[in-house]
């Protein structure tokens, strides 16, 4: 008895064959991180979170409302972000509840298997990619608060990575809220069929590539301090160079004076 192909199998094939591309990538993507980190995105933003946290902490606490204006900023993109899918997933649940088998994704236009089972899990499928989105936004807001809370208490000398981890620690819950979204669109595309959702999943994984790589050399900050101080040195030098000079022409003049007396 030989084997049938039906269009049902496409889906048995082409989306855990798109899956496994995302879950590749992100493999790579990890071990790139943790080898090499300032050739990733994340890795060359978190040097420069860093770098702005040290910063900050410099200036004294009436000259920190800059700072706490930009972790609010942050704040209120997560909360935006965390509100939307919470909003999202009260609509696929709502749509999971009242699923037909007259509905518009089970339509004979679909190219796969559109059956009431598959269905579901296609919504199942997003609504756990929106509420990973959810949770991950609610830790990202929730990081940028303590750091908030960290870095404007005043004549304080606490040190710098006790508010650089919780601001790490909100950048990657951001970057996984956003991944989560990301992979959310696929799925979003696999309601119309497995061939859309395997085409969308390798433009993903393209733009992916060309969005976590950082070819822009680091700038060295510590390098930079330490040519002004140089420069610093110099410029002290001349100073006293020329300081010694005049009181040297300051007491030739004496002398020319008291001789001139004297005479």
């Amino acid at each position: 008895m030989s084997w049938e192909f039906k269009e049902e199998h496409l889906d048995r094939i082409l989306v855990p064959t798109g899956l496994f591309f995302m879950f590749t990538y992100h493999v790579f993507l990890c071990y790139r991180y943790l080898k090499f980190p300032l050739t990733t995105a994340q890795g060359s933003e978190d040097y420069y979170k860093k770098i702005w946290v040290e910063k900050m902490l410099q200036l004294e606490a009436k000259d920190k409302g800059t700072t706490v204006a930009v972790i609010n900023s942050n704040i209120s993109a997560a909360s935006s972000l965390s509100s939307v899918s919470l909003v999202l997933s009260s609509l696929i649940g709502a749509l999971i509840g009242s699923s037909n088998e007259k509905d518009i994704f089970t339509s004979s236009f679909i190219y796969g298997d559109s059956s009431p089972t598959i269905v579901s899990i296609k919504y199942i499928a997003l609504l756990c990619c929106f509420l990973v989105g959810f949770a991950s936004f609610i830790q990202t807001t929730r990081n940028y608060a303590l750091a908030a809370f960290l870095i404007s208490i005043p004549n304080c000398d606490i040190p710098a990575n006790y508010v650089q981890k919780p601001i790490l620690r909100a950048s990657h819950f951001h970057m996984v809220g956003m991944r989560a979204l990301h992979i959310a669109a696929t799925l979003i595309m696999w309601i119309f069929g497995p061939i859309p959702m395997l085409v969308s999943s390798i433009v993903l994984v393209a733009v992916w590539y060309l969005l976590d790589r950082n070819l822009t050399p680091l700038y060295q900050f510590q390098q930079r301090l330490q040519s002004q101080q140089t420069n610093f040195h110099k410029i002290g030098e001349e100073i006293a160079t020329m300081t010694r000079g005049l009181r040297h022409q300051e007491r030739g003049n004496v002398d020319r004076s008291s001789n001139s007396d004297a005479a």
